[in-house]
């Protein structure tokens, strides 16, 4: 018997919730907005409302919110703070969502709260006023009960999809709300314009709390100054940074500082800030690095980065979910790239659906550099096999285009296992 079953089977039953019908799903229905946080609260009162007592950091954007998340918490862990994050999606495996001190939640902790979970899951299927809980509310509820259990005093929560409706909005008093920049991504929810964008991201903001964010752009910035002052709720704008990762860093930093943290800390929690997929070098000779970059503006940090690096030839592997902007992200990778593997990600449900690698092709044509060179594979472990074979050492490979591409393939370097029992990033 794998030391890990048990742990594979609670993530399996998870999962498979998706075969039940769902009353208004936040990944695919817009019509039904108010039902999303009611039924997470419904769901958190079944449970005694763990969430209650925790000091909430509540962190949106488009790009850069995960970054600014873990930055934050290597910074209060640092100081001595007793804190606890909720990120998404994960990388390899579930337990990297959820975090304490310099851990994820341990398999065994998380089997043992599905298990408490279950009957109250089970009573929202068959009589919950909103229906059944989903996958995403679900796994906030098992941080919210980790997080009590361990006795956290801070709690930074990242925004999974937008925000005003968002399962992680059911927070009542957060004590800081920020976003990262606003862009397009997830318009099909969201809306098609910026402006809808940013009101739906604004949708955190609370009275009682204060508001930070980089973006910049004055029609963006008067949305956030509206609401906040609606809400009575100080505003702090951040100088223009050169690039995003400047962005993030500044941002962290700036709210770190508000609650009193020393720079001692900050500049140690910085330091010790890292997170799988986003630019991480898990190989060199070749040089390989994972980046789960899958919309414009995260592509524009991932080229920034690329032209920090010295490689004669690029070999990209790249896989994009379909209800991305392909075009966003092929018109700014493939023209860098001397070998294109087009692919997919393996993981796949009704919310996550992988754009077919023959359309990338057909799609991508039109940047290739010349003398480009491409293959299709919809195995992605062949692609990654046939680039370490075509490679020399002073070459790059790049995989891109999605956090589920880009995790599948870490296990060759990290497995599953490995991150299960150490519990924690490498």
């Amino acid at each position: 018997m794998n030391k890990f079953e048990r742990y594979y089977k609670a993530v399996n039953f998870l999962e498979s919730l998706s075969n039940l019908p769902l009353q208004g799903d936040y990944m695919t229905d817009t019509h039904h907005a108010d039902v999303y946080i009611k039924r997470m609260r419904y769901f958190l009162n079944l449970l005694g409302n763990p969430d209650k007592d925790f000091k909430f950091i509540h962190i949106a954007g488009t790009a850069g919110k995960g970054t600014v998340t873990n930055m934050v918490h290597e910074i209060l862990l640092a100081s001595g703070k007793k804190v606890g994050s909720f990120t998404s999606p994960s990388v390899t495996t579930s337990i990297e969502k959820i975090k304490v001190k310099d851990k994820y939640i341990s398999p065994d902790e998380f089997v043992g709260i599905v298990d408490y979970l279950k009957p109250f899951i089970n009573k929202t299927y068959v009589n919950g006023p909103y229906g059944r809980v989903s996958y995403f509310e679900i796994f906030l509820a098992i941080a919210m009960v980790y997080f009590k259990r361990q006795k956290c005093d801070w709690v930074i929560l990242e925004v999974g999809l937008g925000g005003r409706y968002d399962a992680t909005n059911v927070i009542r008093k957060p004590i800081i709300t920020a976003i990262t920049n606003i862009d397009y991504d997830h318009i099909e929810l969201l809306g098609k314009t910026l402006k809808k964008i940013a009101y739906d991201k604004a949708g955190i903001i609370k009275r009682g709390s204060v508001f930070f964010t980089t973006e910049q752009r004055r029609s963006l910035l008067k949305i956030f100054d509206e609401i906040c002052r609606g809400k009575n709720v100080p505003m702090h704008g951040l100088v223009k940074q050169s690039n995003f990762q400047k962005h993030n860093k500044e941002l962290a930093t700036a709210l770190v500082r508000y609650i009193g943290i020393n720079d001692k800390y900050i500049k140690e929690g910085i330091k010790n800030a890292h997170l799988a997929c986003r630019f991480e070098v898990v190989q060199k000779k070749p040089l390989v690095v994972l980046d789960g970059a899958h919309n414009r503006s995260k592509i524009k940090t991932t080229i920034d980065n690329l032209k920090k690096l010295k490689f004669k030839k690029l070999y990209l592997i790249i896989g994009i979910a379909d209800n991305k902007d392909h075009l966003s992200i092929l018109k700014q990778l493939i023209p860098q790239s001397d070998f294109i593997f087009f692919t997919r990600f393996q993981f796949q449900n009704k919310d996550r659906k992988y754009a077919h690698p023959k359309e990338l092709l057909v799609k991508s044509r039109q940047y290739f550099k010349k003398g480009a060179k491409s293959k299709i594979y919809l195995d992605p472990e062949n692609a990654l096999s046939n680039a370490m074979q075509l490679a020399k050492s002073d070459d790059l490979i790049l995989i891109a285009g999605s956090f589920f591409l880009a995790g599948e393939l870490r296990k060759r370097w990290y497995p599953e296992d490995f991150i299960l029992k150490w519990r924690k990033s490498f």
